[in-house]
C-alpha cells in the first residue's frame, strides 16, 4: 500500500482544524500529522515532523499566513495549499500568497453546512493531492467512491452532427486548474492587444475570480474581466468565469457571448472546463481555438476530443512546464489534442492559427 500524503493544517479555528482533520480522514491517502493555531505552534511541529503539504489560513495571530510562507519557500520549501474564506477583503493577499509559491485555494469551511461537506470533501482532497503531486511525491491518486462525477451532459447535451459555418474571427477558449493562475499569467501577458476574445474556466472558489481578472487586467495588454451573464467575446478581452457559476460559449448569428449559469457540479468542479469547451464545440466548431493547462484530473478531456470533433484547433501543454500534468495528459489520451506545446510557446501558436 502506498505511503500516505502527510498534512499539517495550520489555522487560527479550533473548528476548521477539527473539520479539516475530518474531512482528510475520508480519504484513504491522506493523514493529518498535526494541526497548528499559528505559524508558531506549525514550526514547532515542523521540528519533528515532515508533512508532505501545509494548508495554511492568512489572517492568524501572532504571525500571517504570507510571512509564514516567505519563510518557507526561503528556508525549507514544500507544497503549500491556502485555506482561506469568501472574503472580498481577503482575496488579494490569496492571490499574493500563490505568487509567492501556494500552489492552489480552498474555501475555509463553513461548519455545519451539509452541502459544503459533500461538495468541497473531494476538492479539498484533490487539491491537497495535487499539490503533493506538484513536487513528484505522490503516484496517480486513485479516485474516491464518495459522490457521482458528473459530466458535462448535467449542464448541457453534446453537439449534433450539424456543421458550424465559419466566421470572420475565431473565439479561444481555455481551461486550466492547479498551476493555472501563473500559466494564464504567461499565456495573457503574450498575447498582442488585438488578439481574438478568449472564454477561460480556472477552477477557483467564488469571489477570487474577480480578484484574480483584475491582478490580471492590470499586468496584460488585453483587457481581464470576470464574466458576466451575456458578455460579448470582443478581441482583445479575456472573460474569466465566475467561481461556483459554469460559464457556456453561445452564438448569435456570427456573433458570440458566454452565458452564466449555476448547475451541479461537473467533473467536480464549478465552473468546469468540460462544460466551456463542449459548448465551443457545440456552438462554434471549427471557428474556436481550445486550450488546456496545468491541473489535476480530468475536467476538459472529453469537452477537448469534443471540439475536435467538430473542427476546433486543440493544444494541450506540455509536461514539462506543468506544475501538474493530470488535465493535458487526460486529453491528449482521448485523442483531442492538435499539438502538445510549452506554456511560453502557446500565446505565439493561438495569435498563428487565429490570423
Amino acid at each position: 500500500m502506498p505511503e500516505k500524503i502527510k498534512v499539517l493544517v495550520v489555522d487560527d479555528s479550533a473548528l476548521v482544524r477539527q473539520t479539516m482533520r475530518e474531512i482528510m480522514a475520508s480519504d484513504p491517502e491522506l493523514e493529518v500529522v498535526g494541526t497548528a493555531g499559528d505559524p508558531f505552534q506549525a514550526a514547532k511541529i515542523m521540528e519533528n515532523v515532515a508533512p508532505d503539504v501545509l494548508t495554511l489560513d492568512i489572517e492568524m495571530p501572532r504571525m500571517d499566513g504570507l510571512t509564514f510562507l516567505k519563510k518557507i519557500m526561503a528556508q525549507h520549501p514544500l507544497p503549500v495549499v491556502i485555506c482561506s474564506t469568501l472574503t472580498e477583503s481577503g482575496s488579494d493577499a490569496t492571490l499574493r500568497a500563490l505568487e509567492l509559491g501556494a500552489v492552489d485555494i480552498i474555501l475555509k469551511p463553513r461548519i455545519g453546512t451539509k452541502q459544503f461537506l459533500e461538495e468541497s470533501r473531494i476538492g479539498i482532497c484533490d487539491a491537497v493531492k495535487a499539490a503533493a503531486r506538484a513536487r513528484g511525491k505522490l503516484k496517480k491518486a486513485s479516485p474516491l467512491q464518495v459522490a457521482p462525477k458528473l459530466t458535462a451532459d448535467a449542464v448541457l447535451a453534446p453537439a449534433g452532427p450539424k456543421p458550424m459555418f465559419g466566421t470572420t474571427d475565431k473565439v479561444v477558449v481555455v481551461g486550466a486548474s492547479t498551476g493555472g493562475t501563473e500559466a494564464l499569467t504567461v499565456f495573457l501577458q503574450a498575447l498582442p492587444q488585438d488578439c481574438p476574445g478568449i472564454a477561460i474556466v480556472q477552477h477557483m472558489p467564488e469571489k477570487f475570480t474577480a480578484a484574480f481578472a483584475n491582478r490580471l487586467n492590470g499586468m496584460c495588454r488585453v483587457t481581464v474581466k470576470e464574466a458576466q451573464d451575456n458578455d460579448s467575446m470582443l478581441r482583445g478581452v479575456a472573460l474569466i468565469a465566475p467561481g461556483d457559476k459554469h460559464m457556456l460559449l453561445k452564438r448569435s448569428g456570427a456573433k458570440y457571448y458566454v452565458e452564466i449559469k449555476p448547475g451541479p457540479l461537473v467533473r467536480r468542479h464549478r465552473p468546469s472546463v468540460d462544460v466551456l469547451f463542449r459548448s465551443a464545440a457545440r456552438y462554434a466548431g471549427q471557428n474556436a481555438v481550445g486550450v488546456i493547462m496545468t491541473g489535476m484530473g480530468d475536467d476538459g478531456a472529453e469537452g477537448m476530443r469534443e471540439m475536435k470533433e467538430a473542427g476546433a484547433y486543440t493544444v494541450a501543454q506540455d509536461e514539462e512546464s506543468c506544475v501538474v500534468f493530470g488535465m493535458p495528459q487526460e486529453a491528449i489520451k482521448t485523442g483531442g489534442v492538435d499539438k502538445v506545446m510549452p506554456l511560453t510557446a502557446i500565446a505565439a501558436e493561438v495569435v498563428r492559427v487565429c490570423g
